[in-house]
């Protein structure tokens, strides 16, 4: 079950892409201009992660480590509970304090994700 295409966060991740490339997603690289690392564990926080770099400066989703120096916060989920707050299901500061979610990197940074960045699920 561990090869990485089992990940439900590809598909959030997938539509992310497209949404950068329309007027929506360019508005938001000029709003908020930041670079987010988010590792997507399957079943535990810090095991077999996949790693993608959301580029709100550049307007691009890549999968593997960051190029340009160190994101201005990095994201750690398992893959049920990014789903939940990316479909806007889970608040992220819920996620935080229960420990679904955690953030290293600059915190005002952080603030700025929030599940309006993402698409609206079209079907999920």
């Amino acid at each position: 079950m561990a090869n990485s295409t089992s990940l439900k966060s590809d598909a959030v991740l997938e539509q992310m892409k497209l949404h950068l490339a329309t007027d929506a997603g360019k508005q938001l690289t000029k709003k908020i201009g930041l670079v987010y690392q988010i590792n997507i564990a399957p079943k535990k926080i810090g095991f077999n992660e996949e790693i993608y770099i959301v580029d709100l400066k550049k307007g691009e989703v890549t999968k593997g480590p960051y190029e340009g120096g160190k994101p201005d916060a990095t994201f750690s989920f398992k893959d049920e509970d990014f789903v939940k707050v990316a479909t806007g299901k889970m608040n992220p500061q819920i996620a935080f304090m229960r420990g679904a979610m955690k953030i290293k990197g600059s915190l005002s940074a952080a603030q700025k994700f929030t599940p309006d960045i993402f698409p609206k699920p079209s079907k999920m």
